[in-house]
């Protein structure tokens, strides 16, 4: 059991999420130990007592200690909260599974799907820690903008754990008055809807871009959570949590939100910008651009119908216009509603 005093944690990954989640831990009485690449990070929060970078405007705990050295963070932790992007979990792991103590809890909370492999983020990590792995993780995902969180906004998510004592332990580590988390066996379930809502987040803000109105927003939404329910049957997932917190709850949030960055690059691709160029002004990762290339192949190999995700990668990737893409997903071959 994770206790506030004595309890050794680490958050791995110093971007927006995960920086707080350790103000967050921290907050509840917890010793952070936090990870960062860049060393100028590392000194901010060492000597302001802020991620100008990433959640700038913030004051974070004293009791958060940055370092910029992954064994520091990863040896003899009894909680390892994993907040880096999904493209690069396998790469840390790697480079860090050696660290890693036999009975340390491993929570992720990438939202994405590796490229690579189309591995959903408990696979990769099945694969690359000790095969017991799977009794000590779990994934935590749903409706959560990191700075409403920072900011201590109401907030509920889902944590996911075939271990359903490791999910009860970490709900316990997380819970307080404002972040409410609840618990799950459906590891694939969640983390199917935490990734693909990315990708049906970029087709919304595409269609807002473009100016086409709150109707077609419900109709991706909707459509959307269909896609993301069809594929996540075929794997293996309950069909129920995609109407909960990781599913329908962060998709309307992505889909709609303000601070949404996949929604932000949708947007922009509406307004007639191109990708590489939003990209490059970016500082923080949308996981829906490289997660639609993985969900269409997945589609392709289940046989999953997933007509958004199918027009999402034409725009991203082969430069269809945005008009066309809506025009075609308004054209298909009329359907019931419930195939």
């Amino acid at each position: 059991m994770i206790q506030s005093s004595g309890s050794r944690i680490s958050v791995i990954g110093g971007g927006s999420w995960g920086t707080t989640i350790a103000k967050h831990l921290a907050e509840k009485g917890y010793d952070i130990t936090l990870w960062v690449r860049a060393k100028e990070i590392k000194e901010a929060i060492v000597e302001k007592r802020e991620n100008p970078i990433y959640l700038p405007g913030i004051k974070l705990p004293g009791d958060i200690f940055p370092t910029d050295l992954l064994h520091e963070a990863l040896s003899n932790k009894d909680l390892l909260v994993f907040s880096i992007p999904s493209q690069y979990v396998r790469e840390i792991l790697k480079e860090g599974e050696r660290y890693i103590a036999k009975n340390s809890i491993i929570i992720n909370t990438a939202k994405g799907i590796e490229l690579s492999t189309t591995k959903l983020m408990h696979e990769v990590f099945e694969e690359m820690l000790p095969k017991n792995i799977r009794e000590r993780f779990a994934s935590l995902s749903g409706p959560s903008f990191a700075l409403e969180v920072a900011k201590r906004k109401p907030t509920a998510v889902s944590i996911a754990s075939r271990n359903l004592e490791v999910a009860k332990t970490v709900q316990k580590a997380f819970s307080n008055e404002y972040f409410r988390a609840y618990v799950t066996e459906d590891v694939t379930g969640v983390e199917i809807g935490g990734s693909l809502k990315n990708v049906i987040a970029i087709a919304a803000g595409i269609a807002d871009g473009i100016g086409l109105g709150a109707n077609s927003r419900s109709a991706l939404i909707t459509r959307g959570l269909a896609e993301m329910t069809r594929l996540g049957v075929k794997m293996g997932a309950n069909s129920m949590t995609f109407l909960g917190l990781a599913g329908v709850g962060d998709l309307v949030l992505t889909c709609t939100g303000e601070l949404s960055r996949n929604r932000e690059v949708g947007f922009k691709i509406g307004g007639g910008e191109k990708l590489g160029d939003i990209l490059s002004r970016m500082k923080m990762v949308a996981e829906g651009v490289k997660t639609s290339l993985a969900a269409k192949e997945l589609a392709q190999r289940f046989g999953v119908d997933m007509p958004i995700t199918e027009q999402v990668v034409s725009v991203l990737y082969e430069d269809k216009p945005p008009q066309k893409a809506i025009f075609e997903l308004m054209t298909r071959e009329l359907k019931h509603e419930m195939e």
